[in-house]
């Protein structure tokens, strides 16, 4: 049996994981969803990528785990892979589901296509606390794409204002492109965050710079964890066995 933390992305908070870790709990598993500093609601949003990444460092040696599989979902991918530079030794494989897997000096922004950078640069530039708030219609159409309306309001409910500047922040992953730690790329093949290519995709685009991996696919939006836990629980265990 494995134990599994489960990173999730922006505008999340950990409570986004409850079914998919009710089915690996249900199957024998240990799974543990922290809170990314700076991301819930009635939170101070002040915090840079570093204060994230730490953030996630203290809750696993807080709880002493160790032989962890560590899975981030879309930004969660760019704190794994800064957790794993800190923690190697207690993570036994990293998982990047549908997640930014980012060249090295590179910033999250970096990865959106010119579009998506605008509409952000914008929203950060209106809140007045250097915040982004996704729209309604582009969580309907862009994240879950694979529900109904009603799940699509449910969920969206969920959600809070995201801290722009761990967006902006440059990485330096030389350390990261150094570890041995094995690697698995999880990718659900409607998700239409990024436009599906070669060009700004997540798969091959991301995927393939992380050298030797393991491919696993499934069907499903950006947030499977909402409208298909049963089955993103199913393909964690995939990806994550020895």
């Amino acid at each position: 049996m494995s134990t599994f933390v489960l990173v999730h992305g922006a505008w999340h908070e950990g409570s986004a994981w409850n079914e998919a870790i009710e089915q690996l709990e249900a199957q024998g598993h240990q799974a543990f969803a922290p809170t990314i500093a700076g991301h819930g609601k009635g939170v101070n949003k002040n915090v840079n990528h570093a204060q994230c990444t730490q953030s996630i460092v203290d809750y696993i040696v807080g709880k002493d785990l160790t032989d962890i599989v560590l899975l981030g979902h879309s930004f969660g991918g760019t704190i794994i892979a800064k957790v794993a530079e800190v923690i190697r030794d207690r993570i036994r494989r990293l998982i990047f589901f549908n997640a930014f897997v980012l060249n090295d000096g590179e910033s999250l922004r970096d990865n959106f296509p010119p579009d998506s950078q605008a509409l952000f640069d914008n929203l950060a530039r209106e809140s007045g606390d250097r915040t982004i708030m996704m729209p309604f219609e582009v969580w309907r159409e862009g994240f879950l794409n694979d529900a109904d309306l009603e799940l699509a309001r449910s969920s969206y409910a969920q959600l809070s204002p995201q801290a722009y500047q761990p967006f902006i922040d440059k990485l330096n992953l030389k350390q990261f492109y150094s570890l041995p730690i094995p690697k698995s790329y999880l990718y659900c093949t409607e998700d239409n965050v990024l436009p599906q290519g070669e060009q700004w995709g997540w798969h091959p685009r991301m995927s393939s710079r992380l050298g030797l991996f393991r491919f696993v696919q499934m069907p499903g939006s950006h947030e499977v964890m909402f409208s298909n836990p049963v089955g993103l629980a199913e393909k964690i265990i995939v990806a994550g066995r020895d």
